[in-house]
C-alpha cells in the first residue's frame, strides 16, 4: 500500500548517448568528459537521471548490417561520472555485437550499479521494468521499441532482443505496475528518423499509455527534437533528440555526421511526488563535436518552440505524408546539391535523383 507523502524529487531525461568510438581502435571516443560544467551541475542536482545508450560493446559476433554503433567500457564507466543512474537499451543497436557484445555491456552496466530496461537475453528480461526507489517515491520504467525504429531482433520467450512495442500487452502491464508503484516511465523507440513530429499512430499510442496510467512518455529514436504535450497532465516527449551523439562509422571508411539541427537535443527536467508531476522544463542543449553544453544561442529554444507548435496545430495524416516526403525525398537530393558532389555527377545520377521525386510524390 502506498504512503501519502509531499516530498518531491528531480528527474532528468536525456535523449541519445551514442558514445561510439572506432572499432578495434586503441583510442576511446568521446564520453562524458566532454559535458560542460553547467550539464554536469544540472545532471548532479536531479535524484534519477535516464538516458538511451543505443551502443553496443563488442563481441565475437556482429551484425551483417550497418552501421554498427560500438563503444568501449571506458566510456560506458563514464556515465557513473555523470550521475546517469538508468539507461534503455530498447534500441535498434543494442544488439550490433549480437549476444555476445549485449551480455558484455549488461554485465558491466550491473557491475556500475546502473539500472536498464528495454532488451533482454528473454522476453521475460526485455520486457520487464526497471524499478528506482528515491525518498519513498518508487518508479517503474518501461523501455519498448516500436517495429518503425527499424530493429530486426524482438525478444522471444527463450531468445535475446528488445521489448516489442506491443500497445494492448504494454497498456495492461502499465495498469497492474500502477497498483504498486507511484510513477510509471515508458521510454518508446520509435518513430522515423529526422522527421520533426511524430505520426498520428504514436499520437495515439502515447496518449494510450498515459490513460492506462503512466506518468511520463519519453521518446527517442529520431535523432532531432520533435514535440512536448501533455496529455492528462502527463508529459508526452516524443523524442529529446541525441544528447552525445559522436560520428557513427561504416567498414568502407564513410562516416556518419550530424547537421546542426541533428546536434540540439533536449533535457526534459520534471519535478514530481507521489502525487504526480509539479513541473516540466524542456532545456536545450548543443553538441559542437567537443563540448555538450547547455544552448545559449537562442537557436535550440527555437527548435523546441517550432516542435510544439507542430502538435499544437495537430498532426494529419496529410501532413505527415509531406514530411516523409520532405526527410526521404527532398532532403537526399538537396545533399547531393553541394559543390563538391554535383561536380562528380553523372547522367545516372541524374536519373536516380527523377526517380526518387517521382517516388516520393506517388500517393
Amino acid at each position: 500500500m502506498k504512503t501519502p507523502s509531499s516530498k518531491t524529487i528531480r528527474v532528468a531525461a536525456l535523449g541519445d548517448l551514442l558514445l561510439t568510438t572506432r572499432e578495434n581502435s586503441p583510442v576511446p571516443g568521446r564520453g562524458v568528459e566532454s559535458f560542460s560544467a553547467e550539464v554536469r551541475e544540472l545532471l548532479a542536482s536531479c535524484d534519477l537521471v535516464l538516458a538511451n545508450l543505443e551502443c553496443t560493446l563488442p563481441g565475437s559476433e556482429k551484425i551483417p548490417g550497418e552501421p554498427r554503433v560500438f563503444t568501449t567500457e571506458a566510456q560506458v564507466r563514464g556515465l557513473t561520472e555523470a550521475g546517469i543512474n538508468l539507461v534503455t537499451l530498447g534500441n535498434n543497436h543494442a544488439f550490433d555485437a549480437g549476444d555476445s557484445g549485449f551480455q558484455r555491456l549488461k554485465d558491466l552496466l550491473d557491475t556500475l550499479g546502473i539500472a536498464r530496461c528495454g532488451a533482454g537475453l528473454t522476453l521475460h528480461e526485455a520486457a520487464g521494468p526497471a524499478f528506482w526507489e528515491v525518498r519513498g517515491i518508487r518508479i517503474a520504467i518501461l523501455g519498448v521499441v516500436d517495429e518503425s525504429s527499424g530493429m530486426y531482433r524482438f525478444a522471444g520467450e527463450m531468445t535475446s532482443g528488445v521489448a516489442p512495442l506491443d500497445e494492448e500487452q504494454l497498456c495492461r502491464a502499465i495498469a497492474e505496475l500502477r497498483q504498486n508503484v507511484d510513477h510509471i516511465i515508458v521510454f518508446p523507440h520509435w518513430g522515423e528518423e529526422r522527421f520533426r513530429f511524430p505520426s498520428p499512430a504514436q499520437i495515439r499510442q502515447g496518449r494510450a499509455f498515459v490513460e492506462a496510467g503512466a506518468s511520463l512518455v519519453i521518446g527517442h529514436h529520431p535523432h532531432v527534437v520533435q514535440g512536448l504535450e501533455f496529455h492528462r497532465k502527463a508529459p508526452i516527449a516524443y523524442s529529446l533528440g541525441n544528447f552525445l551523439a559522436n560520428e557513427v562509422y561504416w567498414d568502407n571508411g564513410d562516416i556518419l555526421t550530424w547537421s546542426h539541427f541533428e546536434r540540439i537535443g533536449c533535457i526534459l527536467l520534471v519535478e514530481l511526488d507521489q502525487t504526480g508531476v509539479h513541473s516540466v522544463q524542456q532545456i536545450p542543449v548543443h553538441d559542437d563535436g567537443r563540448i555538450l553544453s547547455i544552448d545559449t544561442s537562442g537557436r535550440g529554444e527555437r527548435y523546441l518552440a517550432r516542435a510544439n507548435r507542430y502538435l499544437e496545430r495537430g498532426i494529419t495524416p496529410l501532413r505527415h505524408r509531406l514530411e516523409t516526403f520532405r526527410v526521404r525525398t527532398l532532403l537526399p537530393i538537396l545533399a547531393q546539391l553541394r559543390w563538391d558532389k554535383l561536380r562528380r555527377l553523372r547522367p545516372g545520377h541524374l536519373r536516380k535523383a527523377i526517380r526518387l521525386l517521382v517516388q516520393g510524390l506517388r500517393p
